[in-house]
């Protein structure tokens, strides 16, 4: 056997060993969410059902929450840090989330909307 062809059969080896590149999982979507006194931006989160999503929350502030109760999950966002949340969502509909942090005079309007789609 010739060593070119040698080559391409390692490489086609190798492919299969460790995971052939066409069936790599494609990366999450990202969505960044800015907690500021006292508004979430995006105030409105779009999601399909049972795709996952990774929420990244900043806030410039003081120490915030996200709480979106409807899915089991929370997350403290802390001045100069990135908070990663990942999120599967498993329902449809339209779904509250909010800072369950207290911030200051405002925080109890600090609310945001999660719309799930089939």
């Amino acid at each position: 056997m010739n060593s070119q062809r040698r080559r391409v059969l390692v490489a086609g080896v190798a492919d299969v060993a460790f995971g052939a590149r066409a069936f790599a999982q494609p990366k999450e979507r990202v969505i960044r969410v800015t907690a500021r006194k006292w508004v979430f931006l995006p105030r409105e989160i779009r999601l399909k059902k049972g795709v996952p999503v990774v929420l990244e929350f900043v806030t410039a502030d003081v120490v915030m929450g996200f709480n979106a109760p409807d899915f089991n999950v929370r997350a403290d966002i802390i001045p100069g840090k990135v908070s990663r949340l990942r999120l599967v969502p498993d329902k449809t509909g339209t779904f509250v989330f909010l800072c369950d942090i207290f911030c200051g005079d405002g925080h109890e309007g600090m609310s945001g909307q999660i719309h799930v789609v089939a």
